[in-house]
């Protein structure tokens, strides 16, 4: 899989999810997030144009200390040639995460010099 350093000095991957197992995928642009150890982050306006569903709420704690509770929502990922059920937590930043529990078992290589990115 092959992405992009952007002018932001972002690392990011292009991913194809949908609401449900089957169903018609939508590419979404993610920030590879190493700091962040789940699955998924959404902006919760996002989550609603894809159509997922609620799965439930977890409880976090941020960066800062404090515990919150935040929605989880289900979604299919097309993922190295499978489809792979995950939650994506919503929020209400401007960018989708991706996290380290989907980098589990990969290599992950962002050469900031040639602005490429590449998941295998």
């Amino acid at each position: 899989m092959n992405g992009i350093v952007d002018e932001s000095m972002r690392a990011l991957l292009d991913v194809s999810l949908a609401a449900a197992k089957g169903a018609n995928k939508q590419v979404l642009t993610v920030w590879i997030d190493t700091a962040f150890n789940g699955g998924l982050v959404i902006p919760r306006r996002r989550i609603e144009r894809l159509g997922l569903k609620q799965a439930s709420t977890t409880q976090a704690i941020l960066a800062d200390g404090r515990s919150v509770d935040l929605e989880t929502f289900t979604c299919h990922l097309e993922w190295f040639g499978g489809e792979c059920r995950t939650q994506a937590v919503a929020n209400d930043g401007e960018f989708p995460l991706l996290g380290t529990l989907l980098l589990a078992d990969r290599k992950l290589t962002i050469d900031y010099k040639t602005k490429t990115v590449v998941l295998d």
